[in-house]
């Protein structure tokens, strides 16, 4: 999840290809986020500043302010990770799915 606004704007994304130096983050759609902003990232319960390095469609790459900051997820196994992963794609296709539940009405049959 990114913040902006000292936490009053809120951004959901999915966290990918993580580093110690930096993530590449998916958005389920275009937004406009600003260039340095506060990426929590809720299985590890932390939030760190990043830096927008790059743009591409709904793809967005960040370098972390402080990479040390990332040690804990750098030192974790590849299963570890393979999971925060998981449960940040689980995350967003129960969004995605709530989504088309309100585009489309309860009546369609979306699963």
């Amino acid at each position: 999840m990114i913040n902006v606004n000292n936490g009053r704007s809120t951004f959901d994304c999915l966290i990918r290809d993580i580093s110690p130096e930096g993530a590449r983050l998916v958005f389920s759609s275009a937004v406009s986020i600003p260039d340095i902003f506060d990426l929590y990232i809720p299985q590890k319960e932390q939030t760190l500043s990043v830096r927008v390095t790059w743009r591409h469609g709904d793809d967005v790459g960040v370098a972390f302010a402080q990479p040390s900051a990332m040690g804990q997820l750098a030192g974790a196994d590849d299963l570890t990770q393979r999971l925060i992963r998981l449960e940040a794609e689980i995350a967003a296709l129960k969004r995605a799915l709530k989504k088309m539940k309100i585009d489309y009405g309860p009546e369609t049959d979306v699963a």
